[in-house]
């Protein structure tokens, strides 16, 4: 028996309307989820899901989309990048820091902390950025960044918006600056 049959042979996916949370074995025993990729890409975002078995220790990767990878997740989980985030903090801040987020994200009936809930778990929920915003935000010079984004924040919060977009940014530039058709 080659790898190749032997992969194929050796796990079964649960069929879409059975709500399962794990992967089967060929062995009998479950696979349980070792780690989450991102992998944002031009059709959408996409995760490369790891499983081990608990008892044989064969090991599987499954891509999927993010909104099909749910039923493959069987505990709360930070994707790669999201762990490399919080890595990234001194270690002071981790600790207080992962508690808030893991709460954050299972508020939400989330199974799943990525980058994207992480940092809205950082601004505590309220605000997100849209990335062309956000990257626009950069381009802002540092001694009038700060008070920007309080303001487009703020703004977005009181219309009800989810999230700043560009379209705000511009607005309240040329509100402010009278600068609308202006690049930052």
């Amino acid at each position: 028996m080659n790898d190749e049959s032997k992969t194929d042979a050796s796990f079964s996916a649960p069929p879409s309307s059975l709500r399962v949370s794990f992967l089967v074995c060929g062995c009998g025993r479950w696979m349980h989820t070792q780690g989450i990729e991102e992998r944002p890409g031009s059709g959408g975002d996409h995760w490369l899901v790891r499983s081990e078995c608990c008892g044989c220790r064969w090991r599987v990767g499954l891509e999927v989309g993010a909104a099909d990878a749910h039923p493959f997740i069987d505990r709360l989980m930070w994707t790669d990048e999201a762990r490399h985030l919080l890595d990234r903090m001194p270690p002071y801040v981790q600790a207080l820091m992962k508690p808030v987020v893991d709460e954050y994200v299972r508020d939400r009936g989330q199974r799943v902390v990525t980058t994207a809930l992480f940092g809205e778990a950082r601004r505590g929920g309220a605000v997100r950025w849209d990335a062309d915003a956000e990257a626009r935000l950069s381009r802002v010079p540092a001694s009038v960044r700060t008070m920007a984004k309080a303001e487009l924040e703020k703004t977005s919060l009181e219309r009800g918006q989810a999230s700043v977009t560009v379209a705000l940014m511009e607005e309240l530039k040329a509100r402010y600056f009278g600068m609308a058709g202006q690049k930052t």
